[in-house]
């Protein structure tokens, strides 16, 4: 389980470190990932196997416009990458250009995924747009 915020880098070319502490969730687990965005936002990082399972639920998913814009932004910023000898995952081009994915970014754990956002953006939005005591309502989980 990928949890907490990880502060990190994206280089000059365009790689990110795994951060050591959502490396070590996944250990032993994952050396290859899809790397994509739903709306050119943010990096969602997931190991292959994850991918591949979300990739055959949508195969059984009923053909619709909704079906067809998920896939067309699952594809234009997708990319298959793997990890190199040092830990790191380059971010596509066009996604790391769109989300504006370079130097400080908060590697965010998601569950079975990862997300890159650019740091001082995200911290803008989160000011922006603040977790309100009514969302609970609408998230439903009990005990937060």
């Amino acid at each position: 389980m990928l949890r907490g915020n990880s502060p990190a880098r994206v280089d000059d070319k365009g790689r990110l470190k795994v951060p050591v502490d959502h490396k070590r969730e996944l250990d032993g687990e994952a050396k290859r990932f899809y790397i994509t965005s739903r709306d050119g936002t943010r990096a969602e990082i997931y190991p292959m196997a994850v991918w591949e399972r979300i990739e055959a639920d949508l195969a059984n998913a009923p053909a619709s416009d909704a079906k067809s814009r998920f896939e067309d932004a699952v594809n234009y910023y997708g990319q298959v990458v793997e990890l190199d000898s040092q830990d790191r995952l380059l971010i596509p081009q066009k996604l790391r250009e769109k989300a504006e994915l370079k130097g400080e970014v908060a590697v965010l754990g998601k569950g079975e995924r990862m997300e890159v956002v650019n740091d001082s953006r995200f911290v803008s939005r989160l000011e922006a747009e603040p977790f309100r005591g009514s969302d609970l309502a609408v998230i439903g989980v009990k005990g937060i």
